[in-house]
């Protein structure tokens, strides 16, 4: 049997701590505790943050990092559509086709590469960096301040657009890679091979 080895540093530990803090605050979700479920939403989307900013600032990104950071992400996501269904779906009702695009897209992001290169990906592009930092301040102004439709509009369309640029990617790439910037530099990349 292989074992896997994960270099210990903080991003790995933030990130691992995100993974497998997801089951209990699906718990927090199931028994009705909301500020519970909105702390460790919040706390998870800043160590998000954190572990990418750490590994980035002090040369600590790697290959294995990078896979569960993405598997992390993808558990938040799920998180986040959980306590929506559970604790704001009477704002959400009216809206709920385009969020079911939205997840249907995410889970289409991450099965598409596993499926291509059987390896789940890690693309972090610039974009997805980008509306992962707008979505955590949605659901933040969602649970503190309230539903605000521009907004949710506004995280909605460019999550699709973000989530079709990884597929995107994923179809145009030859191999699996991690951190690819975005499709810009793909295409670029491309056209710059004999």
């Amino acid at each position: 049997m292989k074992t896997i080895n994960i270099p210990l540093n903080i991003p790995n530990v933030l990130s691992v701590f995100r993974l497998f803090s997801f089951p209990f605050v699906m718990i927090f979700i199931f028994l009705g505790h909301e500020q519970l479920f909105v702390f460790f939403l919040c706390f998870n989307l800043f160590t998000d943050f954190l572990d990418g900013w750490i590994a980035r600032t002090f040369n600590q990104v790697t290959e294995i990092g990078s896979a569960i950071d993405s598997l992390a992400d993808t558990a938040t996501y799920f998180l986040a559509l959980a306590g929506l269904v559970v604790f704001k779906w009477e704002d959400f009702k009216p809206y709920s086709a385009i969020i079911w695009v939205f997840f249907g897209l995410l889970v289409v992001v991450d099965l598409y590469p596993l499926i291509k290169f059987r390896k789940y990906h890690s693309y972090h592009t610039y974009s997805a960096k980008v509306g992962a930092y707008c979505k955590g301040l949605f659901f933040i102004v969602l649970f503190v301040w309230g539903f605000y439709v521009w907004f949710f509009y506004f995280i909605m369309i460019t999550g699709i657009l973000i989530f079709l640029e990884s597929i995107v990617i994923t179809w145009i790439l030859g191999e699996s890679r991690s951190d690819v910037k975005g499709l810009w530099w793909v295409l670029k990349e491309r056209r710059l091979k004999p």
